[in-house]
């Protein structure tokens, strides 16, 4: 177990070479959720995420024989950059192994901070497996993501520099990310040990609940993924470590789940209110307060770590679009016309006099689906909130028109009431 002695001693240790990230209060979002809402941003740290703390602590505790032989690691992508970063600063050859489907961005930052990139596996455990056998084949020294000591007192330090802050003298709890769990693991250790008053809630995804399948269940399972990809790919984790467990098992007091629209919803919201950029793993606290999926933090002082913002851009776009749906200011009507004259135009006037702003009009005229005489037009609408959709709807279906809505891939999932 990691305890308080050795995480002050990792920030002893990598004090100088990581950054003190910001703590915020967002009066906006605390408004939203309901509770004094703060943020630990670590989304600012060099390499965009808390990773390089555990990756920096492991690294310094190696002896010189084990530096000149290298190292190997395997992550989807914030760990990988810790490790690269790191190493080339202290002059170690590092190789990272990534899953096939790693978002661009994280690859390119591993190579530019001069690591070896391997890609192998469609998941990080594939990638795990791999890593293994190379580091015995090679005799380097393997560096985990979640499962090492030192790596978790490294990510420990965030708890110190949390108490040390003054905005959270009176702090109530932490809400934190969970993936493996190394994380969660060293600031609830530190937390606990000098402030045991304060709730340690963590998140994972609803389609990867390891750490929670787990600690129900009581031993250690591989878990199956419910969906074949995750706004939150950082923290998609089907296997945790053992000492991960252990010390959440003794430490933490909750651990719920969010979905890919709520994590979606609450990227949008970092983006727009707060000016922050936070890839889906470093969302996920945010989308469980938003949601109320935290039970008695209602008008208490409540911070949330924003992991990481190693967002690939190409994705942002189609996020902002299902964070919109999500919060019903987007939507999209598919309805059917009489093939005339004006049709189209009387139903634009609808929208109109419903105060809704039309973004994109589709004209199936070539296509089936509509009998002899009608045609289908999808029309999509930014709107004001689903109350203002439910008018809409209200107004299509006084007039007369065949009216439903629609759930294309870009707003997939988008509740419809």
């Amino acid at each position: 177990m990691v305890t308080r002695k050795d995480i002050e001693k990792a920030y002893e240790t990598i004090h100088d070479h990581i950054v003190d990230t910001p703590i915020i209060l967002s009066a906006t979002l605390s408004d939203l959720c309901g509770c004094t809402t703060l943020f630990k941003l670590e989304n600012l740290q060099r390499t965009g995420s808390f990773k390089e703390r555990g990756a920096l602590n492991k690294l310094m505790s190696l002896s010189d024989s084990e530096k000149a032989r290298g190292v190997i690691a395997a992550s989807a992508g914030n760990h990988a950059q810790g490790v690269a970063c790191h190493a080339k600063r202290l002059g170690i050859p590092a190789t990272i192994v990534m899953p096939r489907g790693t978002p661009l961005v994280k690859i390119t930052s591993t190579q530019y901070w001069g690591a070896k990139v391997i890609l192998e596996g469609t998941s990080y455990d594939d990638s795990y497996a791999f890593a293994q056998k190379l580091a015995e084949k090679e005799c380097v020294t393997y560096i985990h993501a979640f499962a090492d000591p030192f790596v978790i007192a490294g990510q420990g330090t965030i708890g110190i520099e949390i108490l040390r802050h003054h905005l959270c003298k009176d702090l109530d709890a932490i809400v934190v990310p969970i993936g493996g769990g190394g994380l969660i693991s060293g600031v609830a250790a530190y937390v606990k040990a000098l402030r045991p008053e304060v709730r340690i809630i963590g998140v994972e995804t609803e389609s990867c609940p390891a750490m929670k399948e787990t600690l129900d269940c009581g031993h250690i399972l591989s878990v199956s993924l419910s969906e074949p990809a995750c706004l939150a790919d950082g923290i998609i984790v089907r296997k945790v470590g053992d000492i991960n467990v252990r010390m959440v098992r003794r430490y933490v007091d909750d651990i719920v789940t969010v979905n890919d629209d709520e994590i979606a919803n609450a990227i949008l919201l970092l983006l727009e209110i707060e000016k922050n950029v936070v890839e889906g793993a470093g969302a996920v606290p945010l989308a469980a307060l938003l949601n109320r999926k935290i039970t008695g933090v209602s008008g208490k002082k409540i911070l949330s770590i924003i992991s990481g913002g190693n967002i690939d851009v190409t994705l942002l776009s189609r996020i902002i679009t299902r964070g919109l749906a999500f919060d019903g200011r987007l939507v999209q009507f598919q309805i059917q016309l009489r093939d005339v004259p004006g049709a189209l135009e009387s139903v634009l006037h609808l929208f109109h006099e419903a105060n809704a702003n039309i973004l994109e009009i589709v004209h199936h005229h070539y296509t089936a689906g509509a009998p002899i005489g009608r045609i289908n037009v999808t029309i999509t609408l930014e709107t004001k909130s689903f109350d203002h959709i439910g008018e809409i709807q209200e107004k299509l279906d006084e007039s007369g028109y065949i009216a439903y809505r629609n759930a294309p891939m870009s707003v997939s999932n988008a509740p419809l009431e």
